[in-house]
C-alpha cells in the first residue's frame, strides 16, 4: 500500500514548517506514519521515500545472501521462479513476502473464542480461511491431543486419524460421524496407507491393519517413536527416533512383513520420508537429507542445506522439496551430469515450517500446502509460488494429507481434523456448505 505524503502534517502545529529542523536519524518515525507524532523537532525522519528505499535495499541484500550449501544457484536459475520477474531484487521481494497482512487477511482473535461484538463491522476475518477456490467441508472433533496422522485408503468410505492422545478414530465419510475409537496404547507418530493396509507408527512398533479382512499385526524392530512411514516397491519403510530407517519386505500370507537390512546413516531421529523416481528420501533432526536407491537400498547422496530440522519432504515433478524449522522451503533439482541434487531455489516464510503436501485444484493446477508455526497453512500455486490462499487454525497444523476428488485434510495440535475441498467455481467464503463429507 502506498504511503500518503500528505500525512506529514498530521499532529503538527500550523507553523511547523518555519520551525522545522533536520532529523538526526534516517529511520522513519513510526508515530508519524500513524499520524500521531507531536515532536518538533523529531530526531526521526518524516520522509516516506526513505521507507521505500530501506525495503528496496533489504530486498537486494537478501537476494545476495549465500546459502550454507556448496554449488547453490541463485533464484535466476530456479525453475520455480515466476518468469514475470525481471530482476533478482523483484524475485527476492516476491519470495520473502515480509509485508504485513492487511486487516481483512488477519483472523479475529475474539471471533475464535466467540467474543467478537463488532460483527460485520470487524475489520478482521471471521473465517477459518482466506481464499475463493476452496472451502471447509467438515470439522471433525474428538481427539484430546494433536492429530499426528491422517489416512484415507483408496476406495474406502472411512477416514482414519491418529493422535498424540494414543487413539485412532475411524470416521464415516458420508455423515462425518466417528464410528469407532481404537486405543493404541501409545502416542501415534504417523499414519500411512497402501491398498487395503493402514499402518500406524507408535513407540517401538508399527501396527498394520488390513481393512478388507480385519487382520492386524504388531511389527517390532523400531527403537523409540516411529515418526515417518512410507511404502514403495512392495516394501514398508519406518523412520525411527534412533536415526534408523527400518525396512520390511512382503512375505507370505502367514508372515506378510519380513525385515530386511535397516538403513543407517542419520545420527538423529528420522522425521520425514518420501519416495520418487526410484529413490527414497529421508529427512532428519540431524539437519540432513539422505537419498537412498530403492533397488540396492544404498545411500547415494547426502544433502546439506538446512540449518535446522528437516520436517517434511515432497516429490513434485522432477524436483524434491524440503521444509525446515529454519523458515525455508528448498527446491532441489538435478544440476550435474552425475545426477546429484542441488538447491535450485529457496522460498522463505516468516515462521518455521512443519509440513508440506501437494494437491491439484479443480482446474488441474498443482498447489503446494505449507503448514507454518504461526497456526496457518499457506497455499501456493506451483511452479511460481503464487499465493492462492491461507488456512487458519487454533493451534499449529502438523499433519497434511490429500485425497482424490479434490479433498485435502489438516490436523492441528488442538486435536481438530478439518476436511477441505476444491470448488469447481469460486464461491463466497460466507456461502454455507454442507457439513457431511459427501464427496469422499
Amino acid at each position: 500500500m502506498a504511503i500518503k505524503t500528505a500525512r506529514s502534517t498530521v499532529g503538527w502545529p500550523h507553523d511547523s514548517a518555519a520551525r522545522y529542523k533536520a532529523p538526526t536519524s534516517r529511520r522513519v518515525c513510526t508515530y508519524w506514519l500513524e499520524g500521531r507524532c507531536n515532536r518538533n523537532p523529531c530526531r526521526f525522519s518524516h520522509d516516506a521515500s526513505l521507507l521505500r528505499n530501506v525495503y528496496h535495499r533489504a530486498a537486494k541484500q537478501s537476494s545476495h545472501m549465500a546459502e550454507d550449501c556448496p554449488g547453490r544457484k541463485g533464484p535466476e536459475s530456479s525453475p520455480v521462479v515466476n518468469s514475470a520477474s525481471s530482476t533478482s531484487g523483484e524475485r527476492s521481494e516476491s519470495s520473502t513476502n515480509k509485508n504485513p497482512l492487511k486487516p481483512q487477511e488477519k483472523l479475529c482473535n475474539f471471533w475464535i473464542t466467540g467474543n467478537c461484538v463488532k460483527g460485520d463491522a470487524c475489520p478482521f476475518l471471521h473465517s477459518w480461511f482466506h481464499g475463493v477456490d476452496f472451502a471447509i467441508l467438515a470439522k471433525l472433533e474428538g481427539h484430546k491431543k494433536g492429530v499426528s496422522g491422517i489416512a484415507l485408503p483408496s476406495g474406502s468410505t472411512k477416514l482414519y486419524s491418529g493422535s498424540k492422545d494414543g487413539t485412532a478414530r475411524i470416521w464415516d465419510c458420508h455423515t462425518g460421524q466417528c464410528d469407532q475409537v481404537i486405543n493404541l496404547g501409545g502416542e501415534v507418530g504417523c499414519f500411512t496407507c497402501e491398498g487395503p493396509w493402514v499402518f500406524v507408527g507408535l513407540p517401538n512398533t508399527v501396527k498394520a491393519y488390513n481393512i478388507q479382512n480385519g487382520a492386524s499385526y504388531n511389527i517390532s524392530g523400531p527403537v523409540g517413536q516411529v515418526h515417518a512411514l512410507e511404502v514403495a516397491n512392495d516394501m514398508l519403510f519406518a523412520g525411527a527416533q534412533d536415526g534408523t530407517i527400518l525396512v520390511w519386505k512382503g512375505g507370505s500370507e502367514a508372515d506378510p512383513f519380513q525385515m530386511a537390512a535397516p538403513l543407517r546413516g542419520h545420527t538423529k531421529g528420522v522425521v520425514s520420508l518420501t519416495v520418487g523416481r526410484d529413490r527414497l528420501y529421508s529427512g532428519s533432526i540431524d539437519r540432513t537429507i539422505r537419498v537412498w536407491d530403492l533397488h540396492t537400498l544404498e545411500c547415494v547422496q547426502e544433502l546439506v542445506g538446512h540449518p535446522d530440522v528437516v520436517m517434511s519432504l515432497l516429490c513434485w515433478d522432477q524436483y524434491l522439496m524440503s521444509c525446515s524449522l529454519d523458515k525455508t522451503i528448498k527446491v532441489w533439482g538435478v544440476a550435474t551430469e552425475g545426477g546429484s541434487l542441488e538447491v535450485g531455489y529457496t522460498h522463505h516464510e516468516d515462521h518455521g515450517i512443519l509440513a508440506l503436501s501437494g494437491t491439484i485444484d479443480a482446474h488441474g493446477k498443482p498447489v503446494l500446502l505449507c503448514a507454518c508455526l504461526d497456526n496457518t497453512v499457506r497455499l501456493y500455486e506451483l511452479p511460481s509460488f503464487t499465493e492462492r490462499g491461507k488456512i487458519f487454525s487454533r493451534r499449529e497444523v502438523r499433519t497434511l494429507q490429500t485425497a482424490p476428488g479434490g479433498l485435502f485434510f489438516t490436523g492441528d495440535a488442538a486435536g481438530t481434523l478439518t476436511v477441505w475441498n476444491w470448488l469447481d467455481r469460486p464461491k463466497s467464503q460466507k456461502e454455507q456448505l454442507p457439513q457431511a463429507m459427501e464427496s469422499c
